[in-house]
């Protein structure tokens, strides 16, 4: 009689296994057992990561807070499986969420024209010798929420792709940005290729009602605004 092969995690289909379904769908799409399965990571000869995980909680009343209160050690008895290595993690998992409770948020850097970026930029790209292209993403409020190097390049010019900008902002949920790139040359005065690539982002991001707030340009310390000077028309 052939011998049935034990069903491990990675058998399942990939949208049931735990960490491709947090990569697809989020952590909150999780069960508490697959968020445990993956702290645990592998399981034993004759159960899964997951198996452990719902034993874990059966054992605990399903009751994360009584996980919550018991040792690495006492975890590692609680399931035959569950080591002290994947104990530990646990432990660690656990302990972070608790701190993270207490952390006090992290104040988010407002701008309030395009001075505030230049300022945030000059230091960085003033002295190159290549040019550099980044983003700053903004909410509503135009609090950043993320900053993004797009491309570096050559002492003239460097390429950048209007659909990669569009793609961080949607991703970040911005809802506007502000385009920096540098003149390792010095002169502020902007191209015909700094202006088409300005349209160009500018009429991407509409339909997605994200607003190109400034575009500036950075050499020898000094800066120009596209906002002030009339150039995002």
């Amino acid at each position: 009689m052939e011998k049935i092969k034990n069903i491990t995690i990675k058998d399942w289909a990939e949208d049931d296994r735990p960490r491709e379904k947090m990569l697809k769908k989020g952590s909150s799409a999780l069960s508490n057992a697959e968020l445990l399965a993956i702290l645990i990571c592998t399981g034993t000869k004759t159960d899964s990561a997951l198996d452990l995980a719902k034993l874990l909680l059966l054992k605990s009343s399903n009751n994360l807070d009584e996980i919550s209160r018991l040792s690495p050690i006492e975890l590692s008895k609680r399931v035959k499986g569950i080591g002290r290595a994947k104990a530990v993690s646990i432990s660690a998992a656990i302990e972070l969420g608790k701190r993270m409770r207490f952390s006090e948020p992290i104040e988010q850097r407002r701008y309030n024209c395009g001075e505030d970026v230049a300022q945030e930029f000059i230091a960085r790209l003033s002295n190159l010798r290549h040019e550099e292209f980044w983003i700053v993403l903004l909410n509503n409020a135009n609090n950043e929420i993320a900053r993004y190097k797009i491309s570096s390049g050559g002492i003239t010019s460097t390429i950048v792709d209007s659909r990669i900008i569009l793609k961080y902002a949607i991703e970040n949920l911005a809802t506007n940005l502000v385009l920096i790139h540098n003149h390792p040359s010095g002169n502020l005065n902007p191209s015909r290729d700094d202006l088409n690539l300005t349209r160009n982002i500018i009429d991407c991001c509409k339909p997605f009602k994200i607003s190109v707030l400034d575009h500036i340009i950075i050499g020898n310390k000094k800066y120009l605004s596209f906002s002030d000077e009339g150039l995002l028309i």
